[in-house]
């Protein structure tokens, strides 16, 4: 299966904008959930048996990199953890086991890469690559799971057919910045994915709390007494979740591009379109350093210059290679996917150059088809629907129309042009199952070691500020790393930033109060 170059655009729905949550925690979550009763024990128990990973492939770039020393097994969980006695559902595990001398071994350390809906078993053999020069792969096995619903955890969540993807038929994003909904294409929605993922009865089970259930499990499993743990973007709101349900249980904690716990839905998607317009000003202010920038010489312009170059594209798409067209969501999506790092400002650059000049979108889309390397993901895009539908608030129609407008006063740049009304509404809202996530959730949590949050001062998709937030919340030690980019601990790229989480997750030293490192 090939990733839909429609990913892009999703990016916002997934690692920073899925974090819409709901009023009202379920109270008896948090006390429940932190001694397993009698009738989960044969999961806290199980023996998790590890072997080859062929049989975990999805995708050919999985079936690339599944080889040894990596391997995987399967880690048996209730699919209603009211109901433990009755379906189950099957977790896939990858593990690289740790390098270094036996005695010198820790545990395990637990990864997510973010999403919801990214794999962790695939993303756990690049974390080892780009942490190869650290102690961590030396002192821990790296572990690596597919949530519940995501990759080749079964049953798996499955909406659109390969060859919807690829015709830009997947429509889930839930802050789309145009694009037209019915009731009955919400209804249809949902029907798709009950259809193609088991039933309703597994749409309403892929919840994050249901996934920090899992993972409390699975540190069992692994024959952990205290999990270890390094989560980034929406790896940051398991994090908190797990810390929350079962503090007791944590040894330490690296949460890297937080989300904020404390912000409502709208509040939250308003922030995040108002860093995300930040970053284009400022990719604006280095493309007008340029004699020819596309966008003018005049930064205050850009947003309006910009508009006049994209909103077209909403009814009249243009070539973008053989066989073909850039419209406006894959020219936005592709903007925006690369506003994730400066280093990509260039490529933005170039082809918005393009569109105005030749009337053409390949680099716009070769932008979008290099940020999301093929074949990384599988079903990402459907598993992060069903996730965000049973964690986020509902909207009405009417709600989603307002916060619309909200979010293209505060990034303009994406505004449409048209009118919101009558066209806006909730995908989730025929979804079987109520939200069950919480909002403010992670609060004023007891018994939790300090955590390191690391938070980015340009970061565009998690911004700043929500870490310091975090951080009251849950008691933690904020790193403040200076730099334009999303989440920086598990890519290698920063010595920095490596000897700090190093330091906190062997020997658990947290950096002196006002550290930074800069990139």
């Amino acid at each position: 299966m090939r990733v839909p170059k429609t990913y892009v655009r999703r990016l916002l729905t997934g690692t920073a904008a899925m974090l819409i949550v709901l009023a009202g925690a379920p109270a008896a979550l948090t006390q429940s959930a932190q001694e397993p009763g009698a009738e989960l024990e044969r999961f806290y128990n199980q023996e998790l048996t590890f072997g080859s990973c062929e049989s975990f492939a999805t995708t050919a770039t999985e079936a690339q990199v599944y080889v040894d020393p990596f391997e995987c097994g399967r880690l048996e969980v209730p699919l209603d953890y009211d109901e433990p006695e009755g379906e189950t559902m099957q977790i896939a595990v990858l593990r690289l086991p740790a390098q270094g001398e036996p005695d010198q071994r820790i545990g395990s350390l637990v990864l997510n890469p973010g999403g919801p809906g990214g794999s962790g078993t695939l993303q756990t053999p690049f974390t080892a690559v780009a942490l190869k020069e650290t102690p961590m792969v030396q002192r821990f096995d790296l572990v690596g799971f597919d949530p519940r619903g995501v990759g080749a955890s079964t049953p798996a969540i499955n909406c659109f057919t390969d060859e919807e993807n690829d015709r830009g038929e997947n429509q889930t994003t839930l802050l789309g910045t145009s694009g037209e909904w019915s009731a009955d294409d919400t209804r249809e929605l949902m029907e798709k994915c009950a259809n193609g993922s088991g039933g309703e009865q597994v749409l309403a089970a892929v919840g994050t709390r249901n996934v920090a259930r899992d993972m409390d499990v699975l540190r069992a499993a692994l024959g952990d007494e205290k999990l270890t743990f390094l989560g980034r973007s929406y790896g940051t709101r398991l994090g908190a979740v797990y810390a929350e349900m079962f503090p007791q249980n944590v040894r330490a904690m690296v949460i890297d591009g937080a989300l904020d716990p404390r912000q409502g839905s709208a509040e939250r998607r308003l922030a995040l379109h108002a860093a995300f317009q930040r970053s284009f000003d400022l990719m604006a202010e280095f493309c007008a350093q340029r004699s020819d920038c596309p966008l003018g010489t005049d930064p205050e312009q850009a947003t309006a210059v910009f508009q006049d170059l994209f909103q077209p594209l909403i009814d009249n798409p243009v070539p973008a290679g053989e066989g073909r067209t850039l419209d406006f969501l894959y020219g936005t999506g592709s903007v925006l996917g690369a506003l994730y790092n400066a280093k990509a400002w260039p490529r933005i650059i170039d082809g918005i150059a393009q569109l105005k000049n030749e009337g053409r979108g390949d680099k716009l889309l070769a932008l979008s088809d290099d940020f999301i390397v093929e074949g990384l993901e599988s079903n990402l895009v459907d598993a992060q629907l069903a996730i965000n539908c049973n964690d986020e608030e509902r909207r009405t129609p009417e709600q989603e129309a307002e916060l619309r407008r909200q979010i293209f006063d505060v990034s303009p740049f994406l505004d449409t042009g048209r009118p919101v009304e009558g066209v806006t509404r909730d995908a989730c809202e025929f979804w079987p199952s109520e939200p069950t996530l919480g909002f403010p959730h992670a609060q004023n949590v007891e018994g939790l070691p300090d955590t390191l949050i690391i938070s980015i001062t340009g970061d565009p998709a998690t911004p700043y500020a929500a870490g310091a937030s975090l951080a009251e919340a849950v008691g933690g030690t904020v790193l403040t790393v200076e730099g334009e980019q999303h989440t920086i601990a598990m890519d290698g790229t920063s010595p920095c930033v490596n000897a700090i989480v190093a330091n906190y997750l062997i020997d658990l030293e947290l950096p002196a109060e006002g550290d930074r490192c800069v990139l």
